[in-house]
C-alpha cells in the first residue's frame, strides 16, 4: 500500500465542525479517475479534492473535484479548503497575498487577506424556469417561491429560488426523490433557496438540496451561495441585500456556516475561512 497526503479541513468557518468539510488528497498526480471516484465515495463527503502540478503555467496547481458519484468542473467550498490546506501543507505560497488555481472551468483568482480566502468567482448565466417546471419546484419543496426561480450556471448549474423569509428555509422538508428527479430532468446539480434574515448575524440564509448527486443537503455550498449572488444581481435585487453581505448555512445539520459575499463592478467574489480538522495520509494500492 501506498500513503498520500491528506487533510480534511471545514470550510466557512474558524471552528471546527460548524462548516463543511471537504476531503483534500494533495498528491493527486498518480491517482487515476476511477481511483478519485473510489476514494470520493469512500469519503462521504459531499465533495474531495484531488490536488496535481498545473497544466498552465499561469497557474500555481490543479484541482480536480469530485462528489460522492461525479467530477465536477468547480465548487466553491472545495476550492476555498484546497487553498488552505495547499498553503498550510507548503505546497504553494501565496504571491503578493494571492494565489492562481486551475480546475475544469479555468483559472481562478484566490485572494489571502488575513484568515479569509477570498475567491473570484466565474462568470454566471442564467436562464429562466418556465412555469410548469415551476410548480414541480413548488410541489418538490413543500413551499410557494417568491418571483421567478432561474438556473443559474457557474460551473455547477443550480436552481436558485427565493422563499418567504429565513423561517420558511429553516422549515424546509422537501421531497427529495422529487429534487432528484427535477435535477435530473434539468441537468442542474440540485435547488438551492434563500431568504431573508432578521437575526442580526447576516443579511440571508440559505440551503441547498443535491440529492441528485448522492448529497441530500450540503451543509455549506458555496457555488449555491455565488449562484444565489447571481440571482441577486439578475433581477436587481442586490441593492436590496447589500453588494456586501453574510449569509448563513448549515443550521438544520448543526453546523453554523458563514459565508461572505462582495458583489464589485459586476463580479462575485467568495469569501471564507477554514480551520483544517485532519492532518495524515491515506493508503491506496500500490502500483
Amino acid at each position: 500500500m501506498e500513503a498520500v497526503r491528506f487533510k480534511q479541513v471545514d470550510v466557512f468557518t474558524r471552528v471546527p465542525f460548524l462548516g463543511n468539510p471537504v476531503a483534500v488528497v494533495l498528491q493527486g498526480k498518480d491517482l487515476s479517475t476511477a481511483e478519485m471516484l473510489r476514494i470520493a465515495a469512500w469519503t462521504n463527503l459531499s465533495e474531495t479534492t484531488f490536488v496535481l502540478p498545473p497544466s498552465s503555467p499561469a497557474a500555481d496547481y490543479r484541482l480536480r473535484i469530485f462528489t460522492p458519484r461525479a467530477e465536477l468542473p468547480f465548487a466553491g467550498h472545495p476550492t476555498i479548503g484546497s487553498a488552505h490546506a495547499v498553503i498550510e501543507a507548503g505546497i504553494v505560497a501565496p504571491k503578493a497575498g494571492r494565489l492562481r488555481q486551475e480546475c475544469g472551468v479555468g483559472i481562478l483568482d484566490l485572494q489571502v487577506d488575513g484568515e479569509t480566502l477570498w475567491l473570484d468567482a466565474p462568470p454566471a448565466t442564467d436562464t429562466l424556469l418556465g412555469e410548469s417546471d415551476t410548480d414541480v419546484l413548488g410541489r418538490s419543496l413543500k413551499s410557494s417561491v417568491q418571483g421567478a426561480p432561474r438556473i443559474i450556471n457557474v460551473g455547477p448549474r443550480w436552481l436558485v429560488a427565493e422563499l418567504a423569509d429565513a423561517s420558511a428555509v429553516g422549515a424546509l422538508a422537501p421531497d427529495m426523490p422529487s429534487v432528484a428527479e427535477l435535477s435530473d430532468k434539468l441537468s442542474i446539480g440540485g435547488i438551492t433557496v434563500y431568504g431573508a434574515s432578521g437575526d442580526g448575524q447576516s443579511a440571508i440564509h440559505v440551503r441547498s438540496f443535491a440529492p441528485a448527486h448522492g448529497i441530500a443537503e450540503d451543509p455549506v455550498c458555496g457555488s449555491g451561495n455565488i449562484c444565489v449572488a447571481a440571482y441577486l444581481m439578475k433581477t436587481g435585487q442586490a441593492q436590496r441585500m447589500g453588494e456586501r453581505y453574510t449569509a448563513r448555512q448549515g443550521m438544520q445539520l448543526g453546523r453554523d456556516g458563514r459565508v461572505s459575499i462582495r458583489i464589485e463592478g459586476g463580479k462575485i467574489f467568495l469569501g471564507g475561512s477554514a480551520v483544517t480538522c485532519m492532518d495524515g495520509s491515506l493508503r491506496v494500492p500500490s502500483r
